[in-house]
């Protein structure tokens, strides 16, 4: 599930001063590829930007976080962003994000492009933080995305800093608007009007103009100027003179001093607690803070003027500042230390009331709660696997202790899958091994038997027919029914180990089971292995019209089910290539080739070759030897 808020955009509040200034700026952000807003916390950038973005109802906004540093995670929040804004004009791309159905995040966009390529209006994506995005594989995919998107097409993005996305080269050819912490910096005219919407007594000009050249404008400044004054009952100007010169790496002996200090003790001990969320909602506030009512404490906060702001309409999900945010985290270390344990355990309970077992993982990792992890885990780890949060899982499971996973074997046999999936075929058998000769008592045969599926996929994988057959035939005795995913699994294995040998009928009959399986349990990269295999089977034994049929079937559950982008694709267009050229159909033929290239194009060039032998092949057999070589 995506979490609401992170695609909402924040609520433009009432007593924000309007900055008409550069609002004028990004009125012509449609003329550009890349609106960048660039400056350090505090200076209103995302407030900005909201304020820009109002009324504007082809729109998307994703708010980032430092998950959002996971391929998988960024994929399906920026697609789900573009759906928002397109009222979901683009639900190929959408289906493939949230099926993970794509082979990388370049192949996606390239999908996306082509669906926006019918979307004739002006179109923008807000990405606000990004400067939380460490991972180089989302910068590259990030760089080709704004070489590629349509012209109609703005990405605006708001960072701490400058981003890793090709600035120079957008600058040079006049395709990036940009404004920065100088412009952001707020002039005399803005703080009048700043302090005369939040100081109960009004003040002089000059005096707001002298306060705001002591900061230099920096917007955060202003508002703890503004709070201090309210709270203390002293002058705002008594309040500029401290915060003179002050940057956001000596800010946190200020808020202490000027904020948490002068709150009640309840207040204090809100905001250190709450401030562990990266979003919060009544529910979450409720169960992290043991208030009654979370809704209204949130509203109340928010009156008060302590950096708290709404993420969407509804007013049900707020977040704080990032700047007062991080340094109320930090206090919380400091101050609840014995406490933030038990807080984060709270946290991760509340989320996963609300079926997010993603963020409930967050918090446990914090609260270094391995029981509770595990518990997390065995609930939710295999649909998580199923929905390629790969990196996550595995983070997870290095928290756990060897002797938890040997408690609960299933966790093993994930962790091994996981390897699978990565190609590490020779640790796969080392962990399985290792767990089975300590597992204590006598080992269920059912998970025996799951075991020796995944052995038996690994052995096919790494050239071992032989040993891959041994273990699918135990398995397949050993496994019941209802355990249907290792079932399609060692089916499939032993029927592809029947093709290798040349039994051609009973292959037949087995992948014609695993396909049966598969489309009944919604496996479906197992469902089109099944059908590429019966085809090539059909293929062996003469029946060309029924291998065509059978890609035709193939061809049709890819479309259906978004699987353009499984390495797989290419291998279906491959063997289409290789009838059509036993048919003599060498334009089609050639096609078809070429097509199983382009399935390839975001992969290692040496996968092509078999495409490549097939495109020499047409031009030998239409006596074109220059071509050929």
């Amino acid at each position: 599930m995506l979490i609401p808020s992170k695609l909402s955009r924040p609520v433009r509040l009432d007593h924000t001063v309007v900055r008409e200034r550069l609002l004028a700026k990004l009125s012509g952000a449609n003329n550009f590829r890349l609106a960048l807003v660039t400056s350090p916390a505090g200076y209103g950038k995302t407030t900005l930007v909201s304020q820009w973005a109002a009324g504007k109802n082809e729109l998307g906004w994703y708010s980032l976080d430092e998950g959002d540093n996971q391929q998988e995670r960024f994929a399906s929040y920026l697609i789900a962003a573009i759906q928002q804004a397109t009222g979901g004009h683009c639900s190929t791309s959408e289906a493939m994000a949230q099926k993970r159905q794509y082979a990388s995040l370049t192949s996606l966009f390239a999908q996306l492009f082509i669906e926006l390529a019918q979307w004739h209006r002006p179109l923008y994506l807000v990405i606000d933080d990004y400067h939380l995005i460490t991972n180089p594989v989302i910068h590259d995919a990030m760089r080709f995305f704004l070489r590629h998107q349509p012209e109609n097409f703005t990405l605006v993005v708001l960072s701490r800093n400058l981003p890793q996305l090709g600035i120079a080269n957008l600058r040079v050819r006049d395709q990036l608007l940009e404004i920065g912490s100088q412009q952001l910096a707020f002039n005399h005219q803005e703080a009048k009007q700043f302090f005369d919407r939040r100081l109960s007594s009004p003040i002089e000009a000059a005096e707001s103009s002298r306060m705001c050249d002591d900061v230099a404008g920096w917007a955060t400044a202003l508002q703890l100027i503004a709070l201090s004054a309210r709270q203390n009952h002293t002058s705002a100007h008594h309040s500029a003179r401290r915060l003179a010169g002050i940057n956001a790496s000596h800010l946190s002996d200020y808020l202490v001093d000027e904020v948490l200090d002068n709150v009640d003790v309840s207040t204090r001990h809100f905001l250190l607690k709450s401030a562990i969320l990266r979003s919060m909602n009544d529910a979450l506030i409720v169960r992290v803070t043991g208030e009654e009512n979370g809704q209204m404490r949130l509203e109340e906060i928010e009156r008060q003027g302590l950096f708290l702001q709404r993420m969407d309409d509804t007013g049900e999900w707020f977040s704080y500042h990032p700047l007062f945010g991080s340094f109320l985290r930090q206090r919380c270390q400091w101050e609840l230390a014995a406490e933030l344990p038990e807080i984060h355990r709270a946290a991760a309970e509340s989320w996963m009331e609300q079926g997010f077992p993603s963020e409930a993982i967050h918090h446990a990792l914090a609260a270094g709660d391995a029981q509770m992890l595990r518990d997390i885990l065995l609930n939710h780890a295999w649909g998580l696997f199923n929905h390629s949060e790969l990196a996550l899982l595995e983070e997870s499971l290095k928290a756990l202790p060897w002797e938890s996973l040997l408690e609960n074997p299933r966790l093993v046999l994930l962790q091994a899958w996981l390897m699978q999936s990565q190609h590490r075929y020779s640790e796969v058998n080392t962990l399985l091994a290792r767990a089975e000769q300590e597992i204590k008592g006598v080992m269920d045969g059912t998970l025996h038997a799951e075991f020796n599926a995944l052995r038996a996929q690994v052995a096919i994988n790494d050239g071992n027919p032989e040993e891959a057959e041994r273990l699918a035939k135990l398995a397949l005795d050993e496994l019941p029914l209802a355990w249907f995913y290792s079932r399609i699994v060692a089916t499939s294995v032993h029927g592809e180990v029947l093709h290798c040998k040349g039994d051609l009928s009973q292959s037949l009959s087995l992948m014609q089971q695993t396909e049966q399986m598969a489309r009944h349990h919604d496996v479906w990269h197992y469902a089109l292995w099944s059908l590429i295999q019966q085809s090539e089977i059909q293929f062996a034994q003469g029946f060309l019209q029924a291998a065509w049929e059978t890609q035709e079937r193939a061809f049709q559950l890819i479309k259906e089910q978004h699987l353009e982008q499984l390495p797989m694709h290419e291998f279906l267009v491959r063997i289409r290539a290789q009838l059509l050229w036993a048919w003599a159909r060498l334009d089609e033929a050639e096609a078809s080739a070429r097509s199983g290239i382009a399935v390839l194009s975001t992969f290692q060039p040496q996968q092509q070759l078999q495409c490549l032998t097939l495109l020499v092949q047409c031009s030998l057999a239409r006596g074109d030897l220059d071509n050929a070589r």
